[in-house]
């Protein structure tokens, strides 16, 4: 089995080889964990910066002290991928957020798609985003990652448009048949050996994107791709179509 994975702020000057795991982490460590003195653990910043460490000891409640070996930094995988997410209603979010951060997707974009039945506004809005950040560094650890996926702040049709038009591949997920859209699976993809390429793939609300809405993003370069014969929910159409993607583009391989 993999140690498990714990967040800290930074690894602090000089890296020391002795480290404390102190505040929340060290509470899930010592008292939920249970992590004994030899067992290994990996400590990482979520932002690509992890070490290899030993339990050395285990403090009180939430403490634990930990042998550090030297700090390795994981570069960014190629290529980049963002998945634009509707927001879906009650905590279908924050599934679709785990499931692709499991995956292994790169960055994840709230988009206030117009038929989406829930809207984040003011004080509510802030606390459905802060929901997905949490979730996305709850998943991010839960599957060993070193690298946490970006959640980024919700974005409009407009925003979401300009992000499309920086992407290598642009494309949106669209479950009409008679609509003129590709097969995903043969979509042509991005060379990822040479820059860093990016692929920004589109997830409806549950009610389809416009037409409009698919107006301005082919604007953008995005066109409308199917995953296969079946329709997939908002939470899942995402975790689907990057897992494919993983695997096409060598990510999985």
């Amino acid at each position: 089995m993999t140690a498990p994975v714990f967040v800290v702020d930074d690894f602090g000057p000089g890296h020391s080889e002795r480290f404390v795991l102190d505040g929340p982490e060290g509470r899930h460590a010592v008292s939920v964990k249970r992590m004994r003195p030899g067992e290994d653990v990996v400590l990482t910043d979520g932002a690509g910066r992890w070490a290899d460490c030993v339990v050395l000891a285990a403090e009180g409640k939430d403490r634990l002290v930990v042998e550090l070996s030297s700090v390795t930094e994981e570069p960014p995988e190629t290529p980049h991928i963002t998945v634009v997410q509707a927001l879906p209603k009650g905590d279908r979010g924050e599934l679709a957020v785990e499931t692709m951060t499991e995956t292994g997707v790169d960055a994840i974009v709230p988009w206030a798609a117009a038929r989406c039945v829930t809207q984040w506004r003011g004080e509510r809005g802030a606390k459905a985003l802060a929901k997905w950040r949490a979730t996305a560094r709850e998943a991010g650890k839960q599957s060993r990652r070193v690298r946490f996926p970006e959640v980024a702040d919700a974005m409009t049709t407009k925003q979401v448009a300009a992000l499309l038009a920086t992407a290598d591949f642009a494309a949106v997920l669209h479950e009409d048949r008679a609509a003129d859209s590709a097969a995903l699976a043969t979509a042509e993809l991005p060379d990822a050996t040479g820059a860093v390429a990016s692929i920004v793939l589109v997830v409806g609300p549950e009610g389809g994107v416009s037409p409009e809405e698919l107006t301005v993003f082919a604007a953008a370069g995005a066109r409308p791709y199917r995953l296969g014969p079946s329709v997939l929910r908002t939470s899942t159409a995402g975790t689907a179509a990057t897992a494919l993607l993983m695997g096409r583009t060598g990510r999985w391989s």
